[in-house]
């Protein structure tokens, strides 16, 4: 019987994809620079790269924070400090708190019959802000914000602290809900929990990381977390 619920932010809860395209536009018009599309989307895929290269401790935070500027500048040709503009978005991304359909009513039916956890990989100000944005940290007895760990999902560390924080844990009675593979569903079994994979932008199964359950929509968790 599941007691504990680890959620993830991004992408579960929240919709970064949405918020990122929203925060960028609005940096790159305050620099006098066209946000197109394609600009956007290669940001992304930029970003997203970065970011699981620090999974892997392949490059520091600050690397991924101003790198993904500087790489997206020299291959654009851009005469943009990245700096300043990691500045500007980071102060307008922390603003934005666009929703998943159904967290909020999935949140306000865990609350009652699950100790909620907040897991979240990413800067501490900018998610602090969202949340509050969100008005969401309520419905959470703890939230677990990587660069506040000291330790990035899926790391067995982010998860043995956050663990020594929550106190009288049954791994057995503790599930993590999320949508990356590499970090949520791979830190869930780095931890020793059950873990439930939500795929809503039908992504490809992984070969090498295997979630125990595998769902499209938040309004299935209730259902799945019961029968676990």
């Amino acid at each position: 019987m599941i007691r504990n619920v680890l959620i993830d932010l991004d992408d579960t809860i929240l919709d970064f994809k949405k918020c990122e395209a929203t925060a960028l536009a609005e940096s790159f018009v305050q620099l006098g620079v066209e946000p197109t599309d394609e600009l956007i989307k290669r940001y992304s895929e930029i970003n997203e790269m970065m970011w699981k290269r620090l999974e892997r401790k392949e490059v520091t935070r600050e690397e991924v924070l101003t790198g993904r500027f500087a790489i997206l500048i020299e291959e654009k040709g851009m005469d943009v400090d990245p700096n300043k503009i990691r500045t500007i978005y980071e102060d307008i991304l922390s603003r934005q708190a666009f929703k998943k359909p159904g967290a909020d009513e999935l949140l306000e039916r865990l609350k009652d019959e699950y100790d909620l956890y907040l897991v979240s990989n990413g800067t501490a100000s900018v998610q602090h802000g969202r949340i509050d944005e969100a008005n969401i940290e309520r419905f959470f007895k703890k939230m677990f914000i990587s660069q506040e760990v000291g330790y990035n999902k899926p790391d067995k560390r982010f998860f043995d602290i956050a663990f020594s924080q929550i106190g009288d844990i049954n791994l057995d009675e503790t599930v993590i809900i999320g949508d990356s593979l590499s970090s949520d569903i791979q830190g869930g079994i780095n931890a020793g929990i059950h873990t439930v994979w939500f795929n809503d932008m039908d992504y490809e199964p992984s070969d090498l990381i295997k979630p125990e359950i595998t769902i499209k929509t938040l309004e299935s968790v209730d259902e799945v977390i019961k029968n676990l």
